[in-house]
């Protein structure tokens, strides 16, 4: 059997028991932020007097960045500012979870906080209404590090029964995927679907479509809420790409993308222009694709198991070894959105989608302001 956490046993219906309690007109606010892994979420609560009705509400708040790997100490107060709020599902209405930036003492943005760069490139692009949508894959692990519910020495059947399996022997974890969908349903997070994935144990969900930076504010949320599920399980939900060597399917986060032009009539000429653009900027995608240049990725993007060699740009219909797929209903009614399949499941939303809708909507804009700039100086 899989390990799980000691605090997974402690008891749950006395905890219940003093959740229900009343509150007395407060409200309780749990600040979120990603931390200076640039994959890691923390968070800290604080009670407001009444419940807020917007985000704007909800004031600025500090916390120790020396102790979160993104200050010294030295200098360690970091200013959270709350940019999104959502319902809790963990302690219900009236209380509130807020997405947060971070921003440092001077105000500057912090080394990991990729929204504020993110939110300029969306604000630039934002008459083309650009969409988005991101399918997160994750691995669920015991504490031990083991892929929960398999062998302990040894390993499951072959992939093969388990992407989209029902039974007990095909699908593992299910009371944790339907679980984190009523939570993210209950908070207002745009979840639009689930399925258990290629790998035993491995799970997907998907959140979208959402306007520019929409998406990636749900999916960091959506990603906060999955660790909070898991950790009143007793498990673990890793966003590795390639959480198992061997013959095992890796992690990624599909993004999918269309502009108001791509879903118009005729728009499949409109994709097939975003992808030759893409393929010019391959280097550069790859290197926003997980947290550290890539480097994750290399472990997923091998050629195999559905997936491109991370070296070379392809495009397709209906391929899933390419590394944009353009799906077989958009060619049909020629029109739609283009599928990247690139990013791993580790990636950083906001640099994925900053980096999508600046090579498709903004880079030809940039050059031939820097063509014109360069032909006034002469």
């Amino acid at each position: 059997m899989s390990s799980t956490s000691a605090s997974s046993q402690l008891n749950k219906t006395l905890c219940a028991h003093y959740l229900s309690l009343p509150q007395g007109g407060l409200c309780q606010v749990t600040y979120v932020w990603i931390d200076g892994s640039g994959e890691g979420l923390r968070s800290k609560t604080r009670t407001m007097e009444s419940e807020p009705c917007d985000v704007e509400d909800v004031p600025e708040w500090i916390f120790d960045g020396s102790s979160t790997s993104q200050a010294e100490s030295t200098k360690s107060d970091m200013l959270l500012v709350p940019v999104r709020m959502f319902r809790d599902p963990f302690a219900l209405d009236p209380n509130k979870l807020v997405l947060c930036e971070v921003l440092k003492y001077d105000r500057e943005p912090a080394d990991t906080n990729l929204r504020h760069a993110c939110n300029k490139i969306m604000e630039k692009v934002k008459d083309f209404h650009p969409w988005f949508g991101m399918e997160q894959e994750y691995t669920l692990l015991g504490v031990d590090g083991h892929p929960y519910a398999w062998p302990t020495k040894g390993y499951p059947k072959p992939q093969g029964p388990y992407y989209c399996g029902v039974g007990a022997d095909r699908a593992f974890g299910r009371d944790i995927v339907d679980c984190h969908y009523k939570a993210c349903l209950y908070a207002g997070i745009k979840i639009s679907g689930s399925n258990a994935e290629v790998m035993p144990s491995q799970w997907e969900f998907q959140v979208g479509p959402c306007e520019g930076i929409e998406i990636a504010d749900h999916l960091w949320m959506a990603r906060f809420l999955l660790h909070r599920v898991c950790e009143d399980f007793g498990v673990i939900a890793t966003l590795d790409p390639k959480p198992m060597v061997g013959n095992w399917n890796g992690a990624g986060c599909h993004t999918n993308f269309s502009t108001e032009t791509t879903r118009a009539e005729g728009g499949l000429e409109h994709i097939e222009t975003a992808i030759e653009k893409l393929r010019l900027h391959h280097a550069e995608h790859i290197g926003v694709s997980d947290p550290h240049g890539g480097q994750d990725n290399q472990r997923r993007l091998t050629g195999f198991h559905e997936t491109s060699k991370i070296h070379e740009f392809s495009a397709g219909v209906a391929n899933r070894t390419a590394s944009i797929r353009i799906p077989l209903q958009v060619d049909l009614d020629k029109r739609g959105y283009l599928e990247d399949r690139r990013p791993a499941a580790n990636c950083d939303p906001y640099a994925v989608t900053a980096a999508i809708a600046r090579t498709c909507l903004l880079v030809e804009e940039e050059e031939s302001e820097y063509e014109r700039k360069s032909q006034f100086q002469q």
